[in-house]
């Protein structure tokens, strides 16, 4: 399992790890794409096409735009 936390949002939930997966996975499953936040696996900031294992922690934080 994977622990995510949707900083901001006061979401937190555990995504299903399989082999393969990738940040961006990760950020579609609760709810984002790689245009709408960042993420930090384990608190080091990571693109997203980086791999996440089983056990990682995910921090996603929501990009804010506007002027």
């Amino acid at each position: 399992m994977i622990r995510v936390k949707v900083l901001g949002r006061g979401i937190e939930k555990e995504v299903e790890w399989k082999r393969g997966m990738k940040v961006a996975d990760v950020l579609r499953e609760v709810g984002f794409n790689t245009e709408s936040a960042i993420a930090r696996v384990n608190g080091k900031v990571v693109l997203e096409d980086d791999p996440v294992g089983d056990g990682d922690y995910v921090e996603v934080i929501p990009v804010v735009s506007g002027g």
